[in-house]
């Protein structure tokens, strides 16, 4: 069974910009010396095919989810992935790969990846625990994220005191990036309005947004929203009186053992953190030099995404992350998870909605479970999280999203669905312990 994972993160104006493919390779020539001191003549360089390499353990019982990687990788050119797969609650494989010049890069399963919207689960998560019973109150009346006043002569939107909690969880909050486009990549648009320079915050964000209308009634429809996403952080902040990584690391990941999770930064990497790649380049959003950078490195502002796709995390941390969700526990009610899962007063199309930071799917109408799942999309990211219905998980990270080769980062969904229908005998060992 195949699921289709749902684009995000700006991805979909991504697709449409015609931003030009870059080209370029290092030519390398050496010049042999004639016979007897005369003129040299070039020789073609020695081309070193590439080589792909896999780390953690190999269990031959699972080889179809390497040998999906190893296809994948190779016909996109990427040089740093990552996998991690359990079975009945057991991590059964850890896997890092990487593809190229032998030693360039190593992947390590608990080499950290930008995780992109893989982060909204977290957050949903997170702002469901701290609110409680006032997942459904406005957002103005529990909070005071929304408090700031608009710029000078403008007013804000009345329907935005409609705006509850769990709207903005549910991509349900009035903001539609399709019409008015996505305030967290409009950093350079947003400090001219302000007269300020680059970078710019959060605060500043929230200030320009609040001055703007919405683009349809809160509740009234879905649009997926990484603004959205970005108050639900500041709601966290605000009723936990904690710093939002701070919460998510205190109320959701120590108790599970999770202690490499930690939020990405723009331009210095962490410890053990993957480089990304990118066939793409842009303007910076980091300063006012206007300097051409490497989209992964500067043409947005990871650090204004933190609850929306700032996470740092390996596959194996991720599928970790999952079991939070599979019953109720010491973290995540009954409750709690009966809010996350719950089909939206907007109701389902063919049994597919968006829970509280989750697609899912339910199987025979619900009767047989559901699936669920969030994909993660960033100039230099592709991720997946995947839990199914019978008692599965899956987490596969990137380090790059586009290619010369043009072809389907998403097709690495329905490979992976294929991979695990190959599995005739599921191994019994847990991996979980050597991981943490």
């Amino acid at each position: 069974m195949n699921e289709r994972s749902e684009e995000t993160m700006h991805d979909s104006q991504w697709r449409r910009r015609d931003l030009g493919r870059l080209v370029g390779a290092a030519g390398i020539s050496a010049l042999a010396g004639g016979a007897f001191g005369g003129v040299s003549s070039p020789r073609p360089a020695r081309s070193v095919p590439p080589v792909f390499q896999a780390t953690g353990l190999s269990v031959a019982a699972l080889r179809s989810f390497d040998d999906t990687m190893e296809s994948f990788m190779k016909a996109r050119q990427i040089s740093g992935g990552q996998l991690a797969v359990t079975y009945q609650g057991r991590l059964v494989l850890a896997r890092g790969y990487s593809y190229g010049t032998a030693g360039a890069l190593t992947v390590r399963p608990t080499s950290l990846f930008r995780v992109a919207s893989v982060s909204k689960p977290i957050t949903a998560a997170a702002l469901a625990l701290a609110a409680g019973d006032l997942l459904d109150s406005p957002v103005t009346s529990t909070t005071s994220v929304l408090s700031v006043n608009p710029p000078l002569g403008q007013t804000r939107d009345p329907r935005m005191f409609q705006v509850t909690l769990k709207d903005l969880l549910l991509h349900t909050g009035g903001w539609d990036r399709d019409i008015s486009g996505d305030p967290m990549f409009k950093d350079h648009e947003i400090a001219r309005a302000f007269g300020a320079s680059l970078p710019i915050t959060n605060n500043q964000i929230i200030k320009y947004m609040v001055g703007r209308p919405l683009d349809f009634n809160p509740g009234s429809r879905y649009a997926y929203s990484n603004y959205g996403y970005m108050l639900a952080g500041r709601a966290i902040e605000d009723l936990s009186g904690m710093s939002y990584q701070s919460y998510v690391q205190r109320n959701l990941f120590d108790p599970l053992g999770i202690t490499r999770m930690r939020l990405a930064d723009t331009l210095t990497p962490r410890a053990d953190e993957v480089p990304y790649r990118s066939q793409y380049t842009g303007v910076t959003v980091m300063d006012n030099s206007g300097a051409t950078v490497p989209q992964p490195y500067g043409y947005f502002n990871i650090n204004n995404m933190a609850a929306h796709g700032g996470w740092l995390a390996s596959a194996v941390d991720l599928v970790r992350f999952a079991t939070l969700f599979d019953s109720a526990n010491g973290v995540l009610s009954q409750a709690n998870l009966d809010r996350i899962f719950a089909i939206p007063r907007l109701g389902t199309s063919d049994g597919v909605y968006y829970g509280l930071g989750w697609q899912v799917r339910l199987v025979n109408g619900g009767a047989a479970g559901r699936n669920t799942w969030h994909n993660g999309s960033l100039p230099g990211t592709h991720s997946l999280l995947v839990r199914t219905y019978h008692g599965m998980s899956w987490a596969v990270l990137f380090n790059r999203r586009d290619d010369a080769s043009g072809l389907s980062y998403d097709a690495i969904d329905p490979a992976l669905w294929n991979a695990a229908g190959a599995v005739t005998s599921w191994p019994s060992h847990d991996l979980f312990p050597a991981h943490f």
